[in-house]
């Protein structure tokens, strides 16, 4: 009988090596923000208070929006230097720049929030070729020398309404130029396809229009909440912003 059941406990231990058990998907504690357009890092500065506070290790990308292919090999040297699974977010154009870049290894779910989540072969350009009737008209100057502003006067209606004035007013003379070379990059293996998204629509968002953000992320299959905010909903509501990141990171 001794003899059976070393046997058997051999025999167990064999088919265990030829076949082991996979392991529970490891909860992510690395989160790399990726900002949009006109805007840079520093509006996530109220995510990235929460966020480490709950114990994530949080890299913001200042991305140029010189172009994709810089914005996307600048978010991939962020996603190299952490030392585990990563949850990839991306705000307005950083979509775009998560699409391309979050097909990294590393990379556990991407995070959309009031972003462009385009399919292969789709830029911001295409995407906002044919907006819906009735739909905001965003207040984008004429490009000067290959780059694009929003126009101050109308940047808090438009990007900011629920933002206190004064810090709508920093964002609006603060802003990061954009390329219209970014506008026009084309994304070539959407992440989304592959990994698991998330997406917060911005009910109040006035730059992309809220149906516009449901069919990206219904198209996306994505794990959807909304949330009352304007397209600056990052800098607005971070704790909604927060509680995304960190289920995404989370998931099983």
């Amino acid at each position: 009988m001794t003899n059976t059941l070393i046997a058997a406990a051999a025999l167990a231990m064999a088919a265990t090596a030829l076949n082991p058990v996979h392991a529970a998907p490891v909860a992510a504690k690395n989160v790399v923000l990726v900002h949009g357009a006109f805007a840079d890092g520093s509006g996530w500065k109220g995510v990235y208070d929460i966020l480490k506070k709950d114990g994530y290790n949080v890299s913001i990308v200042q991305n140029p929006t010189n172009s994709l292919a810089d914005d996307v090999a600048v978010t991939k040297r962020a996603i190299a230097q952490q030392d585990g699974p990563v949850v990839l977010v991306g705000h307005s154009y950083g979509g775009v720049v998560i699409s391309e870049a979050g097909t990294d290894e590393k990379v556990k779910a991407i995070v959309y929030i009031a972003a462009f989540a385009p399919d292969k072969g789709e830029s911001v350009s295409s995407l906002i070729a044919n907006p819906p009737a009735g739909a905001p008209v965003p207040p984008i100057l004429p490009p000067v020398d290959g780059y694009l502003f929003l126009d101050k006067a109308k940047f808090a209606a438009a990007f900011a309404a629920d933002v206190d004035a004064a810090t709508a007013s920093f964002m609006a003379d603060s802003q990061v130029p954009w390329g219209v070379e970014a506008l026009a990059g084309a994304v070539t293996n959407p992440a989304w396809k592959n990994k698991p998204s998330y997406y917060l629509v911005a009910t109040d968002d006035h730059m992309i229009p809220p149906p516009a953000q449901r069919l990206m992320a219904k198209r996306a299959g994505s794990t959807v909440v909304e949330t009352a905010g304007s397209h600056a909903v990052y800098v607005s509501k971070p704790e909604a912003v927060a509680a995304l990141i960190e289920q995404a990171a989370t998931a099983k």
